[in-house]
């Protein structure tokens, strides 16, 4: 006989399942969500009785629209975009955007999602949104970007504004990208704001932004290691990815005493057991940042082992941090973390562990940092860059960095006071729960809107 609980978490993920035919993972995200936060949604009426949850579920719109270029050769491409407002109940709408040929309406929703958890748990005043489009800026010339971004700024504009929505990078939209979407939005507003953050420091981006969604991933790790009297020095640490986030992970594993042995991109991954160094972290920035390489190149230059095809999950460690993208992590690789002795996993990707993978971590009460608290660092600093431009001022590194400690450590406290389960804490109950509190509470004074 199911009990309540579950009974109630069916009956609404049939409904979810319903209406999001096909979109996996989104009906994912909001599965994870429903499981852990539906006792406590169940023991405030008031919730029930307005369908918050419902509604936190359906977002406030969706733009789907045509994004037509010319590419170098003069030929006419047309790529779909699209942008989702989730909720704006606490803030205006806040979020990246996603340039991949993998960029669907499901992957956006889901993202949208999580980012209205996530910017509620960082304490400053942000709804959730996620954008993108199926575009794929690798192996394209500057000039045949440039143009894309500015078609799609051509109808984006009309949806977005420092007090509507701010947009801002993900995968594939980097400095570049934002920099000719904020150049086009600029040239067809006739104004200077800050509409978009993850912008170059020359013209309003905030230092620290790059290195923000690693570092915030690691301060988060550190928090959740002092809640328990223990520290990160001397820890070993497996990495996924090799892009912004792994790579501003690793530095700040390095400084804080702990040893990163793992990187990876799509072709697999490098296993260096002496640890990534601050100076071959350096040869894996020129790598990625500027040469466009492979991960298989470290090996080679550094002479440790490259396993094509794989994960880094079946390296021993203390803590793992998936930090390339969603869902990579399955149930048996976690149960092969472990079981090789791994006592925590920091997501700094969003939703890298799938729902099997979640229920290991669960079960065998390990610190499980999901992705809406781990990795909230990075849209925590772009709310920082929407202060400044704001305020008309520019923070120094040293007060960024000193912002984003108290934020996380603040993060860590609200997953603590809604997840504490006696013996251990709950991450996953907490942070949804926090995250979903704040919103809901500002849903229900707004009437039925």
């Amino acid at each position: 006989m199911p009990s309540k609980v579950d009974a109630a978490v069916k009956r609404f993920m049939e409904g979810v399942i319903q209406r999001n035919a096909g979109q996996s993972e989104f009906i994912q995200a909001v599965q994870e969500v429903a499981q852990s936060l539906m006792p406590f949604y169940l023991d405030h009426p008031d919730y029930v009785k307005a369908k918050i949850l419902e509604r936190m579920t359906e977002p406030d719109r969706i733009i789907i629209f045509r994004v037509t270029w010319e590419d170098d050769n003069g030929d006419v491409r047309a790529d779909r975009a699209w942008r989702v407002q989730f909720n704006n109940s606490i803030g205006p709408y806040k979020g990246g955007l996603r340039f991949h040929p993998s960029v669907n309406l499901s992957v956006l929703k889901f993202l949208g999602f999580e980012q209205v958890f996530k910017n509620s748990l960082t304490g400053l005043p942000m709804g959730g949104a996620k954008g993108g489009a199926n575009f794929d800026p690798k192996g394209k010339s500057d000039r045949e970007v440039m143009r894309f971004c500015q078609s799609l700024m051509v109808e984006l504009h009309r949806h977005i504004g420092e007090d509507t929505d701010v947009p801002a990078g993900d995968i594939g939209v980097g400095a570049r990208e934002i920099s000719y979407l904020f150049g086009q939005y600029k040239r067809m507003e006739n104004r200077w704001t800050g509409m978009l953050t993850g912008k170059g420091l020359s013209f309003g981006g905030s230092l620290i932004r790059t290195e923000a969604t690693g570092y915030g991933t690691v301060y988060f790790m550190q928090n959740m290691l002092e809640h328990r009297g223990d520290s990160m020095e001397g820890k070993v640490c497996t990495v996924s990815g090799s892009g912004n986030v792994a790579i501003y992970t690793i530095e700040k594993l390095t400084q804080l005493g702990a040893k990163a042995v793992t990187a990876s991109d799509s072709g697999g991954f490098i296993y260096d057991p002496d640890g990534i160094t601050p100076e071959k972290l350096e040869w894996i920035k020129d790598l990625k940042e500027v040469r466009r390489g492979r991960i298989s190149e470290y090996a080679d230059e550094f002479g440790c082992e490259y396993h094509a095809g794989k994960r880094p999950w079946v390296v021993p460690c203390d803590i793992a941090f998936p930090s390339a993208t969603e869902n990579e992590i399955n149930g048996k690789e976690a149960e092969e973390l472990v079981k090789n002795g791994c006592i925590g996993v920091a997501e700094g990707a969003n939703m890298p562990s799938d729902l099997d993978a979640v229920k290991v971590y669960l079960k065998n009460k390990i610190m499980y940092g999901l992705g809406k608290a781990a990795n909230a660092g990075g849209v925590a600093v772009s709310g920082l860059e929407q202060s400044q431009n704001a305020l008309r001022i520019s923070w120094s590194r040293d007060e960024v960095d000193g912002k984003l400690v108290e934020i996380m450590k603040n993060i860590h406290a609200k997953c603590v006071e809604y997840g504490n389960e006696g013996d251990w804490v709950n991450y996953v109950k907490g942070a949804n729960i926090a995250g979903f509190v704040k919103v809901a509470d500002a849903m229900m004074s707004y009437g039925v809107v």
